[in-house]
Formats: C-alpha cells, sequence, structure tokens
C-alpha cells in the first residue's frame, strides 16, 4: 500500500505539472520586450585565466570587484573576432568560425511557469568535421539565484575551467566537466584537478543551493527539440528526467528556441523563481555541430519577474 501511495502522488504531482504547462506555441509574444545578447567564441580562457595578471590584462580590475560585462559590454564581437582566428587563446582555430552570434531574448511567465525565448541566425558552416554529429545545434541558459559568486561576477566563465576538456591544462586521458571551485579542496592557475571535497561536504553545499543550475535544447532541423536540465557543482551533473520543456523551429537559417519550466520546482538541483529577487543567467549556443569548449558564450546577465532593475524583466502573461 505505501508503493502505490508513492505512484500515486508521483502521479498526481506529474498530472498537475502537465495541466500547469501551457505549450510554448500558445505564449503570445506580441509587444514583448526584447533584448539583444551577443555571445562570443572564448577559446581557452577560463575562470583561472581571468584571475591572472600576466594573462589577462583586467585582472586585477577583476580581482578588486569589476565585473565581466562592466569592462567588456559592447566589445564582444571585437573580442570574440580575435580570438576566433588564433590571434589569441585559441591554438586550435577553426576557419570560417564566426566570433561571435547574436541572441534575440524575451521571457515571460504565466504565474506558473518561466518561459524564455530565444532567436538566432546560424553562423557560416565551419566546413570541418561534425564535432557532435548528434546534434546540428544546442542552446543552454545556465541560472543562479545569487549563491554563486562566480556566477553572478562572469555567468558562465564561473564553471570554466583550465583543466576542463579542450582546455590549455586539460589532463590527458581524462574528461573533467564544468564545476564550480567550491567543490575543490585546492585549485591552482591549472584548475582544480580532481580534489574534490568529501561526499558529504557535496551533498551539503548542494543542499545549500551553491550550485548553477542550466537549461539546454538540442536541436537538428526539422525534429523536435529534445530538452535536458541539471546542475553543475562537482561537475555536470543532467537530472535523468527533466522537468525543462524545450520547443524549437527552424527556418530561412534561423533557430527559434523557447525554454520553460515550473518557477517552483521542489525538487533537488533546481531554483525557485520568485518576484523580488534578482537572477543572473549566461547563455551558450553550440552551432554547427560543435561542442565542448567550441561554443559561443554570454557575459553575466541579470533576469527579475514583473518588474525591476535587470537585463531581462519576464512579464506576466
Amino acid at each position: 500500500m505505501r508503493y502505490s501511495g508513492v505512484v500515486l502522488a508521483r502521479s498526481a504531482w506529474l498530472l498537475c505539472s502537465l495541466a500547469l504547462a501551457v505549450p510554448a506555441q500558445a505564449i503570445d509574444w506580441t509587444g514583448v520586450t526584447e533584448q539583444e545578447i551577443v555571445v562570443l567564441y572564448p577559446g581557452q580562457a577560463s575562470w583561472e585565466w581571468s584571475l591572472t595578471q600576466d594573462d589577462h590584462s583586467g585582472a586585477k580590475k577583476f580581482r578588486e570587484g569589476k565585473d565581466c560585462k562592466a569592462c567588456h559590454k559592447g566589445e564582444e564581437t571585437e573580442i570574440g573576432g580575435k580570438i576566433v582566428t588564433g590571434k589569441k587563446l585559441e591554438p586550435m582555430s577553426i576557419p570560417g568560425k564566426p566570433g561571435s552570434l547574436t541572441l534575440t531574448v524575451k521571457t515571460v511567465h504565466d504565474g506558473n511557469r518561466l518561459y524564455v525565448r530565444l532567436a538566432w541566425r546560424g553562423g557560416k558552416p565551419g566546413g570541418g568535421k561534425k564535432m557532435d554529429d548528434r546534434y546540428a545545434a544546442r542552446v543552454t541558459m545556465m541560472l543562479d539565484n545569487g549563491s554563486v559568486k562566480e556566477a553572478t561576477r562572469a555567468g558562465c566563465w564561473g564553471t570554466c575551467h583550465d583543466d576542463a576538456v579542450g582546455m590549455a591544462s586539460a589532463p590527458a586521458g581524462k574528461e573533467i566537466t564544468k564545476y564550480l571551485a567550491a567543490s575543490r579542496t585546492k585549485v591552482t592557475r591549472q584548475g582544480g584537478g580532481e580534489n574534490f571535497k568529501s561526499p558529504a561536504d557535496l551533498e551539503q553545499l548542494l543542499k545549500q543551493g551553491l550550485f548553477v543550475e542550466y537549461w539546454q535544447a538540442r536541436l537538428n532541423p526539422q525534429q523536435p527539440a529534445r530538452a535536458a536540465d541539471g546542475y553543475i557543482l562537482d561537475k555536470r551533473h543532467e537530472q535523468t528526467a527533466p522537468i525543462v520543456d524545450a520547443d524549437a523551429t527552424f527556418g530561412n537559417g534561423q533557430w527559434v528556441v523557447v525554454l520553460s519550466r515550473a518557477l517552483k520546482p521542489g525538487k533537488p538541483g533546481y531554483k525557485d523563481v520568485v518576484a523580488g529577487k534578482t537572477y543572473t543567467i549566461g547563455f551558450a549556443v553550440h552551432d554547427d555541430y560543435a561542442n565542448h569548449r567550441f561554443h559561443h558564450v554570454s557575459f553575466e546577465h541579470t533576469l527579475v519577474l514583473d518588474e525591476g532593475k535587470a537585463d531581462l524583466v519576464a512579464v506576466k502573461r
């Protein structure tokens, strides 16, 4: 009887979730303010690189509290253009790959769910082999509620370390994914390696909300989008049953993707989104079958519900 009760409870939760979810196509985006966010090609620029004066001329200002966007907003196209050609931070440049892409972003909520609409035109194909032949493109949003200082300061860069896959200090034969410095007992210029804190300490950090959540749509033209979500702490943890929904269309070279999920999931590994609080978000686009670090990423941006001072204000529809 106890087992049946659990099954019934889970079934009721699922039915309730489905009832509350409004199809992305039903959202009226007319009149919703849009923001253009440039995502740039980062090469091997890591969190550790950003803190090192010999490598990054702005390291001193960054250490003193100046955030990435405060120094470099408006320079994304120029920076990405230099890196993608191999002039700096890129030992494996890809001919024809664009240095930046422009995302057009809109956000709304319906009182139950948050919806994020992302539109962009892919760059000219680089002509190289497909790094990830499963998906023509992927778009990801990272979200934090202020618990992770690196995310607040640098968006996606707070999870990107020098020893991750394809980075300058990546160890041979190992695949280190994105992680937070708080999950390591020691971090050097080369990253935190496998200096993991104890499982008990990591579990406590998770309970405290010290993680970055991510939403992702995996895309192929003329196919339904595949949704994925998870969180980043000691590594990238993908949820086995994602609660994020993804809807996508592709035409005339442009992707239009809507990511959404419940404002208050009430589950580990997710962060409630509530009015009156400012959230940090960051975006990444893996275009032209790209994989790992060969993507385009944004600086840190902010999100609020209904009203407030932020880059994106999710109005109620």
